[in-house]
């Protein structure tokens, strides 16, 4: 058999054209499909990135807060302050029961014990060094040094997340670096010349809020790589077991701490002398118990629902945030070269921003290409009888 000609190809809805010169069916798929708006389409993944949000930034705020509280009235135990971070694990129990009424033990969680026992130990050191750097510096430096989260995060979500570097990270990456060193030369002018001991405190809060920093983004990128690699699993259950049990563990090695440290031995004493009183005291430490808990539920559910680095993005809000606050509530001072690195961490803030925005524009002209090509017409290749 002779083909004469090159097959034509015409378009017709829902028809289907047999050339038998050629033997081949072609099949043309022209269906009409109703339409969605991608964002009504995605309207209730926005409902939950925006309630983890909120989530985020209402819990960090408020812990920041309220543990600068327990220190300036009187609370002096790091210990203490590093286990309410964790202690609050207990609350998520009937959200647990609540999302797994019915189900059966997973006997795969098993074999994410070790991944919770890492993640615990992990998290139980930045809890520390974060308490050490909140007692040794105000609320506004302290708040401006963890602006370096991103920096580190980005560099850890390179490795680990396959995180595209470009000119906009490295833009913030460098001024959150400048931001950072300029409060690392005001940490030591700030301070009465007449107290080395206090010069002291106040360099080793720096130092320890900025290796509590580079912790954290690293358990943040960890996350990510066993959401995707590790647990896989699309659910609300996984976000809880990722703070249930870490939680637990952390707990665990806290309260060894308070005790091997012997700081357990002066919470009584710390409790009648706190300046507000013992009610107060109590209070304090419940309310930073369930604020941490709210606020790790939004950071890890905004890891869970885009990636640690857009969770480490909108926990920076909370930075211009709590440094208002802190000079509303503790008179903590912004001077000129405090002001300069907070305009710089906040410029750092906008290229990530801005590089969200860009990411986010081409993955719709991605999405628009895609759909035009499903559009297009199958060619099927068949043989004749």
């Amino acid at each position: 058999m002779e083909i004469d000609q090159e097959p034509q190809l015409q378009k017709s809805d829902n028809k289907i054209m047999l050339n038998s010169d050629i033997n081949i069916i072609m099949v043309t798929t022209t269906t009409q499909q109703p339409q969605q708006h991608p964002r009504f389409k995605n309207y209730i993944w926005w409902f939950r990135v925006s309630l983890y949000i909120i989530f985020l930034l209402a819990g960090q705020s408020s812990s920041l807060l309220l543990e600068r509280f327990y220190y300036d009235k009187g609370g002096n135990s790091k210990w203490m302050i590093s286990f309410v971070q964790s202690a609050g694990f207990p609350l998520l129990l009937p959200l647990i029961f609540y999302f797994k009424p019915h189900a059966k033990f997973d006997n795969n969680k098993t074999k994410y014990f070790t991944l919770y026992i890492g993640f615990g130990i992990l998290l139980t050191g930045v809890y520390l060094m974060y308490s050490y750097g909140l007692q040794y510096l105000p609320l506004s430096t302290f708040s401006l040094i963890c602006s370096t989260e991103l920096a580190f995060n980005a560099l850890f979500s390179y490795f680990l997340n396959s995180q595209k570097f470009t000119a906009l990270i490295f833009n913030s990456v460098f001024l959150l670096t400048m931001s950072t060193s300029l409060l690392a030369v005001d940490s030591i002018s700030d301070q009465d010349s007449s107290t080395d001991l206090r010069k002291e405190n106040y360099i080793l809060g720096f130092l320890f809020t900025l290796c509590a920093c580079a912790t954290f983004s690293l358990y943040l990128a960890l996350v990510q790589f066993s959401f995707e690699k590790i647990i896989k699993r699309q659910t609300f259950s996984a976000i809880l077991d990722m703070q249930f049990y870490p939680s637990f563990f952390a707990t665990c090695a806290c309260v060894i701490g308070l005790f091997a440290s012997g700081e357990w031995k002066i919470l009584d004493k710390e409790k009648k002398e706190f300046a507000n009183g013992k009610v107060s005291y109590i209070m304090t430490l419940l309310c930073c118990c369930v604020t941490w808990q709210i606020c790790y539920i939004g950071m890890l559910g905004l890891v869970f629902e885009v990636s640690s680095l857009f969770a480490n993005i909108i926990g920076s809000l909370v930075l211009p945030l709590v440094s208002t606050l802190s000079v509303l509530f503790f008179h903590d001072k912004i001077d000129g070269v405090k002001s300069i690195a907070l305009m710089l961490a906040i410029w750092g803030f906008l290229s990530y921003i801005y590089q969200h925005y860009l990411d986010d524009k081409k993955a719709k002209v991605e999405d628009h290409c895609l759909e035009v090509s499903r559009g297009e017409i199958e060619v099927i290749p068949s043989l004749l009888n």
